[in-house]
């Protein structure tokens, strides 16, 4: 027998956007949701990727809500324990938690006159007038299938996967990979590795963050005088919005500084010339996330690393392989090898009107008008949805955009329906992709930016553009059914 409950809005997530959009509508008034959760707790990302060194590359300060400031920040760049606490504490402050049902995995979203059917895998439909989704972009493993990769009998595991039963030290280990994860790890575990091996496909370009932590002073000030938090957070919003954007646009003198900051810390850390000859990128600052680390290239100059950007063969019993012959002996893999950020909604069926799926919709690449409506699929939103991601500045200053936008629909559509409309998706599609074809995103053959030819993850725009255009929207854009006009 099916169970089905009625609600107006349901919720899917719950890590920042799901919970800060639940907030904003309990702000409102609106009471009538609920929030589907998969695991047994809020957090998200937050929750899963718990490795060693595991940190926000987004300063703490505006890496947290506008409408719910932390002075209790410990780190200038908070660490994943007190990222997830305060996750915690913002959902117990806001009483969201009877509004959670955790252990919903939701396997179909469908449309039919007006309502959603929300399927979860243990039986249970959610039947609803709106379908927020508020599933993140970095939460599905992405492991390449290398040849004897099954037959390895020592300790593997992705770096989302962490296995704390695992000791490393006095270990051999290998990393493959080297992104955002892999920056925070790696010198984590040449601290006590006995042997540590990299595994390099492509070096990024990476500047030091300057992290400390605050002192007991700094935590009083922005306490007692919150003013000078909110200061402080729009001076760090600027730093990305004014220096690391204009990079990604193709600023000349600011992509030479990066360069040159990156060169000088290679040179200060890493002394081994051939080894540090490998950690220069060869393509244009910015078409990949710009790291942030203290510690990586010191890390990688230690003696005890070893770089290896020969492509990986094959994965032996406890070894590793690559095809010009070098073999590297390890009793631990991980696999710092990223997340499947497309297709995305990967893992939910959603059916929209007249049977189309949004998997076939999206075939050649996710879109939607603004990343959080698209046409065919009425009363339907998305945060972090495509074209929302960032390569500057601080996801939860686009999400409270977002948030905002959502209720001013749900308050044009009270009851009834309300679509975008076709031709205005379109036409925001060719431009935006128009766009991004000028921008450093674009002048690399792959990334995790990318869908085949297309950037579908990142805004092609400035973060005050996206969110000047999100907070006035254009009803004449949407098609909009009352109950009445339906009778």
């Amino acid at each position: 027998m099916v169970d089905c409950k009625k609600k107006r809005i349901v919720i899917v997530g719950s890590g920042f956007a799901g919970l800060g959009m639940a907030s904003r509508l309990l702000e409102n008034g609106i009471d009538d949701f609920v929030i589907l959760e998969k695991s047994d707790g809020v957090g998200g990302t937050w929750r899963y990727n718990t490795y060693p060194g595991a940190e926000c590359d987004i300063a703490s300060m505006l890496y947290s809500f506008s409408f719910a400031p932390n002075p209790a920040w410990d780190f200038k760049w908070a660490k994943q324990p007190q990222i997830l606490n305060y996750l915690e504490k913002f959902t117990n402050d806001r009483d969201l938690y009877k509004y959670i049902k955790f252990g919903e995995v939701v396997t179909d979203a469908i449309y039919s006159n007006g309502r959603w059917d929300i399927k979860t895998k243990n039986g249970t439909t959610y039947n609803c007038q709106f379908f927020i989704s508020a599933i993140g972009q970095l939460h599905h493993p992405s492991v390449p299938n290398f040849k004897g990769k099954d037959k390895f009998i020592g300790s593997s595991f992705h770096s989302s996967e962490w296995d704390h039963s695992v000791k490393y030290e006095g270990k051999k280990i290998g990393v493959i990979g080297v992104g955002a994860s892999a920056a925070q790890l790696i010198p984590e575990l040449a601290k006590g590795a006995k042997r540590l091996t990299v595994y390099q496909r492509t070096p990024n370009w990476i500047i030091n963050k300057h992290d400390r932590p605050y002192s007991s002073f700094e935590k009083w000030l922005a306490k007692k005088i919150p003013f000078l938090s909110k200061i402080y957070r729009l001076s760090l919003w600027c730093q990305g919005e004014f220096l690391i954007w204009p990079v990604i646009k193709g600023a000349k003198l600011r992509g030479s500084l990066v360069r040159r900051l990156n060169n000088l810390e290679i040179k200060k850390n890493v002394k081994n010339r051939d080894k540090a000859s490998k950690l220069i990128p060869d393509y244009a600052v910015g078409a990949k996330r710009i790291l942030l680390s203290d510690k990586y290239y010191r890390a990688i100059g230690q003696n005890n690393v070893t770089l290896e950007t020969s492509t990986i063969s094959r994965i032996g019993k406890r070894s590793v392989e690559t095809i010009n012959g070098n073999k590297h002996d390890h009793d631990i893999i991980v696999y710092a090898t990223g997340f499947h950020t497309n297709p995305f909604l990967k893992e939910i069926n959603v059916v929209g009107k007249f049977g189309f799926t949004l998997k076939e919709n999206w075939k050649d690449g996710a879109f939607a008008y603004l990343g959080v409506t698209t046409h065919k699929f009425p009363n339907m939103f998305m945060l972090y949805g495509p074209n929302t991601n960032t390569g500057h500045t601080s996801i939860i200053y686009k999400l409270e955009a977002q948030f905002e936008h959502i209720l001013k629909l749900l308050s044009i559509t009270d009851d009834g329906i309300i679509e975008v409309r076709g031709s205005v998706e379109k036409q925001y599609n060719i431009q935006a992709q128009k766009k991004l074809s000028r921008l450093a995103w674009s002048k690399i053959e792959a990334s995790w930016y990318k869908d085949g030819g297309r950037v579908t993850n990142n805004w092609y725009g400035s973060s005050y553009e996206y969110n000047r255009r999100l907070r006035a929207p254009i009803i004449k854009n949407f098609i909009v059914t009352t109950p009445q006009i339906k009778q």
